[in-house]
């Protein structure tokens, strides 16, 4: 099984399209990570399931 997963998501500030990592040996995940074009702060909002699906949101820190 592979560890990490790369995904692309839209940045919540910039609308831009970032790569992200994803650990997925790590079922649940919170962390703050900055946009790479923009470099606000993201909060990450990650979820492995049992079946490998990867679930990640995004948001800034003004909601």
């Amino acid at each position: 099984m592979q560890e990490l997963e790369e995904r692309t998501e839209q940045c919540p500030y910039c609308g831009e399209m970032i790569d992200i990592l994803i650990d997925t040996s790590v079922p649940q995940q919170n962390y703050i990570e900055d946009c790479q074009v923009c470099c606000q702060p993201i909060t990450m909002d990650v979820t492995v399931g049992y079946d490998g699906e990867v679930s990640i949101f995004l948001l800034n820190e003004n909601e």
